[in-house]
Formats: structure tokens, C-alpha cells, sequence
């Protein structure tokens, strides 16, 4: 929780200063690829207004992010996709309405890659969080058992360490590679009193199975309790054989 408030906080600063900077201190130089263009162009930019409205564009994100801060507060649980979602789309947007204060030479082909990136970006998003909240399942073979979807693997009975049920999930720390949703974790994590760990979790959904293998360890559970205990039981009964 205070870790994504550090974030958003930090990126709002970022946004602010950059677009304070900008508009009002004549930081024109802080527009990507501004300082590299020919002296005319700069001038005529200048004329046109293009800056100030880069330094409007970056304050004006910075507002409507720091107006969506306070769902964090919230039994909401999509706060940090619509906060971030919010920064992405009204940035893009502004980027696109943006070329119409370019050079004339320019403004075609900037219009061209506004909206090619635009759609690439909300596509890729798209596609990225289509495949992170899959489902996943375990699935228990005669000498192995295997976590399907992102973040999957297969792991040998022979390999398992230890393996427990547990009511509580331990405190999750930090994402290092991984989907961190309000009602999912999935991937790489740091896990108090046990480090590095691959998680499978449904929020909320008690009880959590843990396997201890030589090189892994993972935490997985369902929504449903008793598919978690049906897994737990038939992992057991693997490693007893």
C-alpha cells in the first residue's frame, strides 16, 4: 500500500515540476527531442504555443491523477488501474491533440506516430491485462505436478522439500516480476520470512498452500477453499509415495 503510494505521489511530483518547468521557466529543452531540432523549427514551436501546452498537458495529468489519489483510501479495488490507466490515456490523447501545434513540414508524419503509438500502447495494455487475470490450475501428474498459465511451470514430487497448509498468507513485500492486482498476485515476489517466491494467490481466499522444492518456492490457492484442500491432499499423497 504506502510502496504504490510512494509511486503515484512520485510520479504526480514528476509530472508537476516537469510541466511547471516547462511552461512557466521556459524549460523547453526538457521536451523529448526539442533541443535537437533546427533553430527555425524551435522558434516557430515556440510561436505555435507547442511548449507551453507539452508543460499544460504534463500539469494537467499531474491534477487528475493527484484528484484520483484519494481511491487508494478506498474499498475500491481498482484505485491503481484507473489511476494509471487515467495517466496513460489522457497523455496519449494529449500527444495526439498536440501535432496540431507542429511545424506544417512535420505535422503529418507526427500525427501518423501519435496514433500508431497510441494504439500499440492501449493495445499492448490490453493484451497484458487480458493474460494477467487468466485463470491458472494445478494439475497433479504420476511424477510431476504443473501450474498452467503466466508464470506456469512444472516441478518433480521428488523435488518438494515440504509442503503446508496455511490459514494466513505471510505479509507480501515487493512485486519483482509478477501481476500485482487488488484481487490477484501472480509471479515473482518477495514474501516475509521466506524471500524470493512464485505466487499463485487469490486474494482473500483462504487457505494457501506452500511448497518448499530445492530451488522454489511457491505459494498457490484457489477461490474455491476446497479445491485448495484437494490440492493440498493430492501433493501429499504424491510425495508419501
Amino acid at each position: 500500500m504506502w510502496g504504490l503510494l510512494i509511486v503515484h505521489v512520485s510520479v504526480i511530483l514528476i509530472f508537476l515540476l516537469l510541466g511547471w518547468a516547462i511552461r512557466n521557466k521556459e524549460g523547453y529543452w526538457l521536451i523529448s527531442g526539442f533541443a535537437n531540432r533546427p533553430k527555425e523549427e524551435q522558434e516557430q514551436l515556440i510561436s505555435n504555443g507547442y511548449p507551453q501546452k507539452v508543460g499544460g498537458l504534463l500539469i494537467l495529468t499531474s491534477v487528475g491523477m493527484l484528484i484520483l489519489l484519494p481511491l487508494m483510501f478506498t474499498s475500491f479495488k481498482y484505485a491503481t488501474e484507473v489511476q494509471f490507466g487515467f495517466m496513460t490515456i489522457f497523455l496519449m490523447a494529449g500527444i495526439i491533440y498536440l501535432t496540431k501545434y507542429e511545424v506544417p513540414k512535420k505535422r503529418k508524419r507526427s500525427y501518423i506516430i501519435s496514433i500508431s503509438l497510441f494504439i500499440l500502447i492501449i493495445g499492448g495494455i490490453g493484451i497484458a491485462s487480458y493474460f494477467s487475470y487468466q485463470g491458472y490450475e494445478l494439475v497433479t501428474k504420476k511424477d510431476s505436478f504443473k501450474i498452467t498459465g503466466m508464470y506456469g511451470d512444472e516441478w518433480a514430487y521428488e523435488d518438494i522439500a515440504s509442503i503446508e497448509l496455511m490459514d494466513n498468507l505471510p505479509e507480501v513485500t515487493v512485486r519483482t516480476n509478477g501481476v500485482g492486482l487488488p484481487t490477484l498476485s501472480k509471479g515473482h515476489f518477495k514474501v516475509t520470512g521466506y524471500g524470493s517466491s512464485l505466487l499463485f494467490i487469490q486474494k482473500g481466499s483462504s487457505p494457501y498452500i506452500y511448497i518448499e522444492m530445492k530451488d522454489k518456492k511457491v505459494f498457490i490457492n484457489d477461490k474455491d477453499p476446497e479445491l485448495t484442500r484437494l490440492w493440498y491432499q493430492q501433493i501429499s499423497e504424491k510425495t508419501k509415495e
